[in-house]
């Protein structure tokens, strides 16, 4: 059994900011860092982050999976077009009988748009194992471009980043404004 999922994520950063993260092993640094409860830990086994790379990736002990870690090893880097292929070597997927695991990272910047981060799994299992299709899902990449997004936004203003703020806090916001103004005319 074949199969893919996507995920797309858009975001207002330039496709070049992105791409700083998720063309390097910064991504791979910052994963466990920002959500350790996605990935506990993420080592750089052998590599310099170009095509033949090879990550250690241990995932939280907490995990339904079953999965404790995995290899995987850059297949492609594309630093023009800003495309990233990983595919499973040892381990996690292809101990629950899947044949391939490949994980491709796309930062596709649009013209007159949002530039998007689609993360695109694509999996064979042997007939054998078939239900573990089900375990494959892009919710954890699609938590890992939210955290990165907003990580890139915080690093390229610290202080606007801080001062952004959920719809909800936004009347008080208005709220504390309009006394700052009315307490410089009194």
């Amino acid at each position: 059994m074949e199969g893919s999922l996507c995920h797309e994520f858009p975001t207002d950063l330039p496709a070049i900011d992105v791409w700083e993260v998720y063309g390097s092993l910064t991504l791979a640094r910052l994963v466990p860092q920002l959500l350790p409860h996605v990935l506990s830990k993420v080592e750089l086994v052998e590599g310099d982050g170009g095509v033949g790379t090879i990550l250690l990736v241990t995932f939280p002990p907490s995990g339904n999976s079953g999965l404790a870690s995995y290899k995987e090893k850059f297949t492609m880097v594309d630093n023009e077009k800003y495309i990233k292929e990983a595919e499973a070597i040892e381990g996690g997927f292809l101990d629950l009988g899947f044949e391939k695991y490949l994980v491709r990272l796309e930062i596709v910047g649009q013209e007159d748009g949002p530039t998007i981060i689609r993360s695109t799994i694509e999996y064979k299992v042997d007939a054998e194992h078939a239900s573990n299709a089900s375990l494959v899902s892009t919710g954890a990449l699609a938590t890992i471009a939210d955290a990165i997004t907003k990580y890139i936004k915080e690093q390229k203003n610290p202080k606007q980043a801080g001062e952004q703020t959920s719809e909800e806090q936004a009347p008080r916001q208005k709220e504390n404004k309009a006394s700052e103004v009315i307490g410089r005319q009194v």
